[in-house]
């Protein structure tokens, strides 16, 4: 694909013919496959994205087979005593619906761990403690320096949009810092990332270690273009309020045999019916209203920041909070393309006004400033202004 004016190196924007994914979503990048080729190494070519041709394998893939490997895995850790594994989970259906089979179908005994949101909802917060008390699991609420992760997530907004960096940083990290804390060999996250576009071939390997742990981690990790030995320099922060930010160490993990895999490879993933799960096992309940900026009311809603987090991911890609909620359903057979593209063109990039105030304050800036800082991330080859209005240049059809 040609290169244009992008402010980010993106190619000109397409939509996948079989989601209503763009090419321009990040982490990873979309990539267009023919589905036919792509099995041969061929050339890349236009047609459907990487994720939608992962849901069309999961259907030939053998499932009893991964239980079956499931089993015997767990089997190697499972314990009489104490506890087993970790799990990430904040409560939602995802998550809950991963802790709640490995205990209750599996019987293992997880200890569950969360990343603290940066600003519980009031549905968040009653679908966390639902989590512990009807779902019945052991909990460690973990909560980052409100100071430093004010900062961090202030620096992350004007420096590069994107407000969720500090937060998914510390949340990736900390199952594996739990784990070794506790001398606990196992981490269970739940669905996989192929769900959502990146590389189909790392699903193939159920263990994960490379992603997740790491050397000189103060000089590799950056929040809002600062590495953590810059940020200190500038700061009154020191190396010590990083620490649950950082990667577990390769030789610690190493030494303590960690291993860490999502429950996404043995089980296929439906997030629709995970829902339905954690409401009958976890006590979990969707919101009284539909989300700003979709239309969907129980992904995603524990912090009041998540919201804005999807629209700057609008602003700077134009690929809103609908087009990832209508993108996996039309993967798992909810909805059609059709349905997709109407609910993208009537809800995507809805301004979240509910939440507007705390998120200013809480970054500590004003509305000029963050709306100065919005249309500073426009890029051209997305964005046109008309009558003095902003508008995609590309609208899926």
């Amino acid at each position: 694909m040609k290169k244009n004016n992008s402010l980010y190196g993106l190619p000109d924007v397409e939509f996948c013919t079989t989601c209503v994914m763009s090419n321009q979503k990040p982490n990873p990048v979309v990539e267009f496959k023919n589905n036919d080729n792509m099995k041969k190494g061929m050339k890349i070519t236009s047609g459907i994205c990487n994720a939608c041709t992962f849901a069309k394998q999961k259907n030939l893939i053998d499932w009893d087979k991964r239980e079956y490997e499931l089993e015997k895995l767990l089997s190697k850790y499972r314990k009489n005593s104490g506890y087993d594994c970790v799990v990430p989970s904040s409560g939602g259906k995802d998550s809950a619906y991963a802790a709640h089979i490995l205990k209750y179908k599996y019987k293992m005994n997880p200890l569950t761990v969360t990343w603290a949101p940066h600003l519980y909802t009031d549905i968040g917060w009653k679908n966390f403690t639902n989590h512990i008390h009807v779902g019945g699991f052991d909990n460690i609420l973990f909560t980052p320096n409100g100071k430093l992760h004010r900062h961090l997530t202030r620096l992350a907004f004007l420096n590069l949009l994107h407000p969720f960096q500090p937060f998914i940083i510390g949340q990736k990290n900390i199952g594996p810092r739990i784990a070794s804390k506790f001398n606990i060999p196992l981490v269970i996250y739940g669905e996989h990332t192929s769900e959502y576009g990146s590389s189909i071939e790392e699903n193939y390997n159920p263990i994960m270690k490379p992603k997740f742990f790491t050397n000189n981690a103060e000089k590799d990790i950056y929040f809002g273009k600062k590495n953590i030995i810059e940020i200190i320099k500038e700061t009154n922060f020191s190396i010590n309020d990083f620490e649950p930010y950082l990667p577990l160490d390769e030789k610690e993990a190493t030494n303590k045999d960690i291993n860490v895999f999502h429950l996404g490879y043995f089980h296929k993933w439906d997030p629709q019916e995970m829902y339905y799960y954690a409401v009958e096992n976890t006590g979990f309940k969707a919101n009284t209203e539909r989300t700003e900026g979709t239309y969907s009311k129980y992904s995603s809603i524990d912090d009041k920041i998540d919201n804005f987090h999807y629209y700057t991911t609008y602003i700077k890609f134009g690929v809103g909070r609908t087009s990832y909620d209508a993108a996996q359903e039309i993967r798992n057979e909810k909805i059609t393309r059709e349905e997709g593209v109407n609910l993208v063109n009537k809800y995507d990039g809805e301004f979240p006004k509910k939440y507007f105030k705390e998120f200013l304050d809480y970054i500590e800036i004003d509305e000029s400033k963050f709306l100065e800082t919005i249309d500073s991330f426009r890029s051209p080859h997305i964005w046109e202004k008309k009558d003095n209005k902003w508008k995609l240049i590309h609208q899926i059809k």
